[in-house]
């Protein structure tokens, strides 16, 4: 079975972007903070509506080398080929994309998604990479979640830049 990992960057507070949207607080200093290994191990990409977005504003159409899906009800896919956007039934494609062949599975971004996902009980890991700041208000990690879901620590990687990568393993019935 192939695993949804949820691997994205928070600050202590627990915020994935400022409340713009922003992310100029992240470190740029020439450190990918293993993101560069984690890439090797996924070739399914699957991101909400707002992050695709925030990478189409940068100039990304997705992520090179991997399959993309998109989930949003409002972006017509005859307007973005290079993605497969999925208007609905988006827990049951991860539940099926799961089952098949081929490496992992990384949701990216999207703390809305990420909740949809985790109660449906398709995500199987959550990695933060935690930067040392306080933003004290913006999107956080994940919104309001109506259940208790018990982790399991895999690791903890700590950086001299103070940033602190934390990876847990989703158990299941708790």
């Amino acid at each position: 079975m192939r695993s949804v990992t949820y691997e994205l960057a928070a600050s202590l507070d627990a915020y994935i972007a400022d409340p713009a949207g922003g992310v100029d607080w992240l470190f740029d200093d020439g450190n990918d903070y293993g993101l560069a290994d984690f890439m090797t191990t996924i070739d399914t990409v699957i991101m909400g509506r707002t992050t695709y977005e925030f990478g189409l504003k940068h100039g990304m159409k997705g992520y090179e080398g991997v399959t993309n899906y998109v989930a949003s009800t409002t972006l017509d896919p005859e307007e973005h080929p290079w993605v497969t956007v999925v208007s609905e039934g988006v827990s049951d494609l991860v539940a099926e994309l799961r089952e098949g062949d081929g490496k992992g599975i990384w949701l990216v971004g999207g703390g809305r998604l990420f909740r949809t996902l985790l109660s449906a009980g398709v995500v199987d890991r959550v990695s933060v990479a935690v930067h040392p700041i306080l933003l004290g208000r913006g999107i956080p990690l994940l919104p309001e979640h109506p259940e208790r879901t018990p982790l399991e620590l895999e690791y903890v990687q700590e950086y001299e830049s103070g940033l602190v990568r934390l990876a847990y393993r989703v158990l299941r019935g708790g």
